[in-house]
């Protein structure tokens, strides 16, 4: 793979996408979270003195993960989402017919529909160790989380993904690989994978564990570490994510038993970030629908149900809060479709390119949304960045540039 280097906005002066970051991280002074920004990269980059401060709206960006169908989210004849279907609806502007596009060699799975999403651009990703059934993706267009840390003064604690413990890949969606963007604009990442790897570095500096288990933490921290050849082993969070695992901590303890688990987790990952971190931008990235692959249609169904709860509880913890009540839009959007096939072995399968994998929906509530718009016309996954650019006053330049005029006022 290839990548743009500065002043080649042509694409004809390409270098290899490894050697080029590679050359970036060693030469140019690129360090991770908590480190000082270079010369050059003030010049490429600007500082956050010289930024507008955001004032709003804040997104809260819902992926209705691990694959949703229309059929049980948004069809009042079969929803497994009450809260969606009933009642949410009314209260912005609904996509029935949103799609996922048809295009050879595009696959309707979660990484690539989550990418879809945060960059408004398809692209044909590959694992970048060439892993089966891998999802290790790293986009070359700048995602929503660097567009807005680019236009505003937004620190990393304040744009967050909330990711499953599941779903280790998608650790990495936080930036994009383009060379005007990148590692100084990500977002930060919330989810039991990243307090396990704080914990544990807590573990070792206290003091108290065995030579055995410091060694074996050390161990699974190298590990860690290296995964991200773009952060050097460097990628701390900073300390108001420090706080915030500290906190976590001293309430649910060091177990893992005593915290809730799949997208239950995400769910109170959410609401305490809203509360202690105070987001300007936040995607939940919920997945359980994906439990349908082990043959069971009421994993996924049961799933559903868990995303809309989830889904309210995050609405009312926005409307309860002063600052966020009334500046504040929510966005939701499966990553994928599933098929509709009744007589398949395993039901609502993604991955063969089936139509209904395809068909997805949107729905945006909020301040400068219309109230009851429901749109029945086709629409397009890759419009709802920068969609979520022009509410948010920001533009998505590298994004496909249709925006979701029915989600305007």
């Amino acid at each position: 793979m290839t990548t743009e280097i500065p002043g080649s906005f042509d694409g004809t002066n390409l270098v290899p996408r490894r050697a080029f970051l590679k050359g970036v991280l060693a030469g140019g002074g690129l360090l991770a979270a908590g480190g000082a920004l270079s010369a050059a990269e003030l010049l490429v980059n600007g500082s956050d003195a010289m930024k507008p401060a955001f004032r709003g709206p804040n997104v809260v960006l819902i992926r209705f993960g691990g694959g949703a169908r229309r059929r049980e989210t948004i069809d009042p004849q079969s929803t497994y989402s009450p809260f969606l279907c009933r009642e949410f609806v009314r209260r912005g502007a609904l996509f029935r017919n949103m799609e996922i596009a048809q295009i050879e060699g595009l696959n309707t799975s979660h990484g690539e529909g989550t990418l879809n999403i945060v960059t408004g651009k398809y692209d044909k990703y590959k694992d970048i160790e060439n892993k089966f059934l891998g999802a290790r993706f790293e986009p070359k267009v700048p995602t929503v989380f660097e567009y807005l840390r680019k236009s505003f003064a937004v620190p990393p604690h304040q744009t967050l993904i909330v990711n499953g413990e599941d779903r280790p890949d998608e650790e990495f969606y936080a930036f994009s690989n383009h060379f005007a963007y990148g590692i100084n604009y990500r977002s930060n990442m919330l989810s039991l994978y990243r307090f396990k790897a704080w914990l544990m570095r807590q573990q070792i500096a206290e003091g108290k564990l065995t030579d055995k288990q410091i060694e074996q933490r050390k161990k699974e921290l190298s590990k860690w570490e290296k995964v991200d050849y773009r952060t050097q082993g460097e990628d701390r969070q900073g300390q108001e994510l420090e706080g915030f695992w500290r906190r976590w901590r001293e309430y649910y303890g060091d177990s893992g038993l005593v915290n809730p688990r799949g997208d239950r987790l995400l769910t109170e990952l959410t609401v305490r970030a809203i509360k202690e971190l105070r987001p300007r931008l936040i995607m939940v990235n919920y997945q359980d629908c994906d439990y349908v692959h082990w043959g069971n249609l009421s994993h996924y169904t049961r799933a559903v149900s868990i995303m809309d709860d989830g889904l309210r509880q995050i609405v009312e913890t926005v409307e309860a809060d002063a600052e966020y009540r009334g500046n504040t839009i929510v966005v939701v959007v499966p990553d994928c479709g599933r098929d509709s096939n009744p007589f398949a072995d395993v039901p609502c399968q993604h991955h063969f390119g089936s139509r209904s994998a395809h068909e997805i929906f949107a729905l945006f509530v909020g301040p400068g949304v219309p109230r009851g718009a429901v749109v029945d016309k086709h629409v397009d996954q890759s419009q709802v960045a920068a969609t979520i650019g022009r509410l948010m006053g920001f533009q998505a330049a590298f994004a496909e540039q249709r925006v979701l005029e029915e989600a305007i006022a």
